[in-house]
């Protein structure tokens, strides 16, 4: 297949003013990009008939078998899970892929979201490129402040400018909080770095039944009631829709895809016969699975033999602590966890089908990277409502498992009335054979994944685990390599950032191939760690990831120089099961001085950051306003970026006309894993606070008649997460009024809304799910909301 760099119209595109004024002397190398444009062929004489018409020749800047690259990047799942990897739950694309091309045993990651995908996109590290927590905990220290800067461009932006046609299907997470509303500013969305396409969704998690979804720049709508919906196969349809556009218009290009489900991150919602597949398999709890699957993994050789099988932290709850009442509750987590994995793999190998069917899979090079860190504990002890543990608000099994049985009782995990995680002794489990789990940078648990490269007629099968020491930083520079193109020095007039990471394009046809990358930090919450040429020394941190709310509170006493620290020989201990420290403590000093020397040259600094609103809530990022006006219009407000409605003191006022017996939603936030609804039902109000599922508040005022009526909500909330008293006027009368016994100190969901006139996405409340969105029939002229410095102004 002929690869033509530049199309006729690339060739004609106008580069930026800056790059124009000095187009004389950009360099054509790809050193600097966009390439300068090309001139016209022809001769433009004063007179028509004296002039010659000629179109520049295309440049030809890529080889002409040049691939078309796929990176599929799962999410929330651990080392042990995959079955090629000795995990219990049957994946069999990745093994598929695996048997066919090379996988990798020491492959890392951040240890979390949007650090991990920042990374990845960019191939520097995640605190340099501004990406030290994910984008809702966003702070105002260099490396934490959730935007990603044009110093340093995504591979996206690159390959782009050399021809691919490029698209995005799936999370993205990537884009600041408060910038994710439908006036935007929109630069820092996926088209904004270098995508031509995006589907998918702009925060963490969303609902897979009714997830608030995004194409390209506008807010789209999933099918509402919809049975055989599932956002994941709604993915894999999207991109070969994409795929069939890209043949039909412009197939002599090739393309890089960027395929990112958001599966299996909580909520773990599935179809029931996935989970029940995996009926009674995890009867025997986490400690149990976990010894099964370190066995599996040393009879596969996926871990080398004398490879210790670490104890499970005294903190974490074992199998045998937990009642015998609850175990039906427990193992139906791990079932539909399995299952949603599953599924998520068979879906990736619908995706590779279609490549196949098209004719492009041949020449399609794969990188199927199997979690953006290790499996989730923050699940805690299991959850019907996953944001509890984001949130801190402590809680407890017999008050979830009540909270359950008012909604539909243990059928409903899985499906759109929860958003369930399971225990986090299952994704330690799944970290199998390593400590930890997501969020902790020491130990391989949250940090260490599966990954796999398939690129057929040119990466051999060799029957061969990959064991150099990589990391996702490293993928970047691998693409370059393998297309032969310089990291850009400028791009669109931004001088780049040096690149972090190294090539693993060494390891394609050399199994034995002497590492090339020798040193590698991780930072996440103040769990770090330091790899150099084989050893790694790191410390646990101040957060407990199996116990938010417990370990939060002791955050604001923590001193990072207190920290102890471990370490590891790693080419002796590859589950960093003997700590050294005591006996090798120049060498434990010598790693703790360089992991300082990196972390200052990264933007580490303050160590911890991504802590800060655990112990600051009141800091989270928000709007600048204090004052709105909605009209009934008003929809898909993400909820960062709107009103505090239900987290601190506001006052609503609401302009509307009543009918006869009135319906609907007046405004909503969140959904049905935690949010706020006022609506009315044959013309009663109904105020109700949907405190994560596990409480729920409800107040009623009389039947409002027809009119035109100001309703007026005040709610008092003196501490972030504290008790709220909410007062109800009518027409300047109070009509009702209630006390919230707790509020949501940081948020309701991720990707869930402020909406007026409707409730979009999942309802908040199961009263009117079977009609949602519940569109209000009257006529809503207006909802103004204060909070802060403007309450006294309303």
């Amino acid at each position: 297949m002929k690869i033509a760099a530049l199309t006729l119209l690339s060739a004609l595109a106008i580069a930026p003013a800056t790059v124009l004024a000095q187009e004389a002397t950009v360099p054509d190398d790809g050193s600097v990009l966009p390439f300068p444009s090309q001139p016209m062929g022809g001769t433009a004489s004063q007179r028509l008939q004296d002039s010659v018409m000629q179109w520049p020749e295309p440049v030809q800047r890529l080889s002409d078998d040049a691939p078309n690259i796929l990176i599929v990047l799962l999410d929330d799942v651990g080392f042990g899970i995959p079955s090629s990897f000795g995990g219990a739950v049957s994946t069999p694309t990745l093994d598929a892929l695996a048997a066919e091309g090379i996988a990798f045993t020491q492959f890392h990651t951040t240890s979390i979201c949007s650090p991990t995908r920042a990374a990845l996109l960019t191939g520097r590290n995640h605190t340099r490129v501004g990406s030290g927590t994910i984008a809702e905990r966003a702070v105002a220290f260099d490396g934490y402040t959730g935007v990603i800067p044009k110093e340093a461009a995504t591979v996206a932006e690159v390959l782009k400018e050399y021809g691919y046609h490029t698209a995005a299907f799936g999370k993205w997470h990537n884009t600041p909080a408060i910038e994710t509303t439908a006036i935007g500013p929109k630069d820092r969305w996926p088209t904004g770095y270098g995508f031509e396409y995006f589907y998918g969704f702009l925060g963490g998690e969303t609902s897979q039944w009714e997830p608030r979804l995004t194409r390209n720049l506008d807010a789209v709508e999933p099918p509402v009631d919809d049975p055989e919906y599932h956002l994941t196969e709604d993915l894999v349809d999207d991109a070969l829709s994409w795929l069939d556009d890209y043949r039909a218009f412009d197939p002599n290009q090739p393309f890089f895809m960027y395929w990112a489900p958001g599966a299996v991150h909580g909520p773990h919602h599935i179809f029931p016969d996935w989970a029940d597949k995996y009926d009674g398999q995890f009867d025997d709890g986490w400690d149990a699975y976990r010894e099964a699957t370190f066995q599996r993994q040393l009879e596969l050789g996926v871990i080398p033999e004398g490879t210790e099988l670490t104890p499970r932290d005294a903190t974490l709850q074992g199998w045998d602590d937990v009642p015998e009442e609850q175990h039906e509750f427990q193992t139906r987590g791990m079932e539909l966890f399995a299952g949603f994995v599953e599924h998520t793999d068979r879906q990736v190998g619908r995706l590779i089908d279609g490549l196949d069917d098209r004719g492009l899979r041949d020449n399609t090079l794969i990188f199927y990277i199997f979690g953006d860190n290790g499996s989730s504990a923050e699940g805690q002890r299991g959850s019907i409502s996953e944001l509890l543990a984001q949130n801190n608000i402590p809680n407890t099994i017999e008050q979830q498992l009540e909270a359950l049985d008012r909604i539909g009782g243990i059928e409903e995990l899985g499906g759109p009335r929860t958003e369930n995680m399971y225990h986090a002794g299952w994704a330690w489990a799944g970290n199998a054979p390593f400590k930890g789990t997501k969020l902790l940078g020491a130990y391989f648990g949250g940090t260490r994944n599966p990954m796999v490269i398939n690129w057929p007629g040119r990466i051999d099968h060799d029957g061969q685990m990959r064991t150099q020491f990589h990391h996702v930083v490293d993928i970047a520079p691998t693409i370059y390599e393998v297309l032969d193109i310089p990291p850009p020095q400028v791009v669109n007039g931004h001088t780049q950032m040096p690149m972090d990471g190294v090539s693993l394009a060494y390891t394609f046809g050399d199994a034995d191939a002497a590492p090339q990358k020798t040193e590698q930090f991780f930072d996440n919450n103040g769990s770090r760690g330091m790899y150099v040429d084989g050893w790694f020394a790191g410390t646990f941190g101040p957060f407990t990831p199996w116990d938010s709310a417990g370990s939060a509170a002791g955050i604001a006493d923590w001193d990072s120089d207190e920290d102890v620290w471990e370490l590891y020989n790693l080419t002796e201990d590859f589950s960093q099961a003997n700590d050294l420290a005591a006996e090798m403590p120049d060498k434990l000093e010598e790693l703790k001085a360089r992991f300082l020397e990196v972390a200052g040259d990264n933007k580490v600094f303050p160590i911890g950051a991504g802590n800060w609103l655990r112990i600051h809530p009141e800091d989270r990022i928000a709007s600048a306003y204090n004052s709105w006006t909605f009209g009934p219009e008003t929809k898909r407000m993400p909820e960062f970026a709107a009103p505090g409605i239900g987290r601190q003191s506001t006052r609503v006022m609401i302009d509307a006309e009543f009918g006869e017996a009135a319906n609907g939603v007046l405004y909503a936030v969140g959904g049905a894993g935690g949010g706020l609804t006022v609506y009315v039902e044959d013309g009663v109000l109904t105020y109700e606070y949907n405190m994560l599922i596990i409480e729920n508040t409800q107040v009623q005022t009389d039947p409002i008649p027809a009119g035109r009526h100001e309703i007026v909500i005040d709610t008092t909330i003196g501490v972030p997460g504290g008790a709220g008293d909410v007062v109800i006027t009518l027409n300047g009368a109070e009509a009702a009024r209630v006390e919230v016994p707790r509020t949501v100190p940081a948020a309701f969901s991720a990707t869930e809304s402020f909406d007026v006139g409707r409730d979009l996405g999942s309802p908040v409340s199961l009263v009117y799910e079977e009609a949602r969105p519940f569109a209000f029939d009257g006529t809503i002229h207006s909802v103004q909301v204060a909070q802060g410095e403007a309450l006294d102004e309303l």
